[in-house]
């Protein structure tokens, strides 16, 4: 689902509307925002009585994508591969904060490493394949080594494109260098979720996050998308869940409110009526935080679900660490092991649970956020034999 302005028209990225009409336009260049704004999207566009007439936003965006592609190519004889992926980011227009908090990490790599001081005139593909290596070598992960290419070589490609050099030295499968070795995501079984909320509810330091564990494994939620829970966003009275944003973090306190992930986040679920326990771990969350002194605000938002001893909102990587912290606790005591979970865990057992419970793949898709219904089904459905078991009883011989 696109976002769209109050004429139907869809909006690119980076682009929106604000509720007076007006046309918005963020962008990052080096890491800092830019907001450009026009009461006309396109030439065409009439200008609302009394405003003052300018420039539409699609011209204002194409002046600005030109002067950043100039810029590139005016320097680009001598480009490090540090300064390329520099000016890479800077003309990268309606990127998402986040996003670039993700660049940052790999522009301050190079930064320091000596391939990032590599003229890229004189960068092979061996030598992209060594560096490849050398962050293998470091530890880093399959996915980590993705990350980087991911802005690395469409950096390069940028070069091809303005003939800076005739060849993408970045244009080699990830699998010539290390096979992926991320772990695969499972969801978890039926005994294996009655045994681990058993035990945070009853453990007497665990049983303070029982409610976020509950509500986790039972909305199927984003976990930056439950930090971003307010109060405010429980309705007792329709019995729904309004999911508009995330909560994201990065470094010192650095708390920026971003939106869903894509169109189709934002969304509206409704708290089963059958489910009594998420209806009550809702209503204990939401009057802690409606009491509370301290209402930490980040971007104009307030009233979050969980707090941290420091008074700060809980965000993802706290929540990871509970989780794995309480498994092995759960798994010191106990003979009988629980796997590895995280909140992207209970996201794949929720999603899991609801198909093979029957419900419509399209509902499911709807209440897990997703772009489609083939990302519902393909990535985020775990069967286990024991499903397959219950399944098979019912069928009858031929």
């Amino acid at each position: 689902m696109k976002r769209k302005d109050t004429k139907g028209r869809v909006l690119k990225n980076g682009e929106y509307q604000e509720a007076n009409g007006r046309y918005v336009f963020k962008y990052y260049v080096d890491g800092k925002r830019y907001v450009i704004r026009s009461w006309k999207l396109v030439k065409s566009d009439k200008v609302p009585d009394g405003k003052r007439d300018g420039l539409c936003l699609r011209d204002m965006e194409k002046n600005i994508q030109f002067k950043l592609n100039e810029y590139v190519k005016f320097e680009g004889a001598n480009l490090t591969v540090f300064e390329l992926v520099e000016k890479y980011d800077a003309q990268k227009l309606g990127i998402r904060k986040n996003t670039m908090v993700g660049h940052t990490t790999v522009r301050r790599y190079l930064e320091k490493d000596p391939f990032g001081k590599k003229k890229i005139e004189t960068v092979r593909i061996i030598d992209a394949k060594q560096f490849m290596i050398q962050l293998k070598e470091e530890g880093k992960s399959y996915s980590t080594l993705c990350s980087y290419r991911g802005v690395i070589r469409p950096a390069f490609r940028m070069a091809v494109d303005d003939e800076l050099i005739s060849r993408n030295p970045f244009d080699f499968p990830i699998s010539d260098i290390m096979m992926n070795n991320a772990v695969k995501r499972d969801a978890l079984t039926n005994d294996e979720q009655k045994r681990f909320l058993k035990f945070v509810k009853e453990d007497s330091h665990f049983s303070k996050f029982y409610e976020g564990f509950y509500i986790l494994i039972h909305t199927g939620m984003r976990i930056s998308e439950f930090c971003g829970l307010t109060y405010k966003d429980v309705d007792f009275k329709r019995m729904t869940i309004t999911i508009s944003k995330q909560l994201q973090y990065h470094g010192a306190n650095n708390y920026w409110i971003e939106k869903c992930k894509t169109n189709s986040g934002l969304r509206t679920i409704p708290i089963p009526k059958n489910d009594i326990e998420l209806m009550r771990c809702f209503k204990t969350l939401c009057s802690q935080a409606r009491m509370r002194k301290n209402q930490p605000e980040v971007d104009g938002v307030k009233g979050f679900l969980y707090l941290s001893e420091a008074g700060k909102p809980l965000v993802a990587f706290q929540w990871a660490k509970k989780f794995e912290y309480a498994v092995l606790h759960h798994n010191r005591i106990y003979k009988k092991e629980l796997p590895k979970i995280t909140p992207h865990i209970c996201r794949h057992t929720y999603c899991s649970n609801m198909i093979k419970a029957g419900v419509n793949p399209k509902v499911v898709q709807y209440l897990m956020g997703h772009s489609s219904s083939e990302i519902t089904l393909n990535i985020y459905t775990h069967i286990h034999l024991e499903d397959v078991i219950e399944e098979l009883e019912g069928v009858e011989c031929i």
